[in-house]
């Protein structure tokens, strides 16, 4: 392989770091997460909490 052109490795290099950075990137933005409901019903008590009855 040394008899490939420096210019052939700079090339690959370059569309292999963007699909890598696309890749990662798709994969960042397509993760939705989602809160247990514990945590839901913990919070929804919280404010209830917070209610003074006089």
């Amino acid at each position: 392989m040394p008899q490939m052109a420096p210019i052939n490795w700079l090339s690959l290099f370059i569309i292999f770091s963007i699909t890598f950075i696309m890749f990662n990137m798709m994969n960042y933005y397509s993760f939705y997460p989602t809160l247990p409901k514990s945590i839901l019903i913990n919070k929804n008590n919280l404010t209830n909490s917070l209610n003074w009855k006089w």
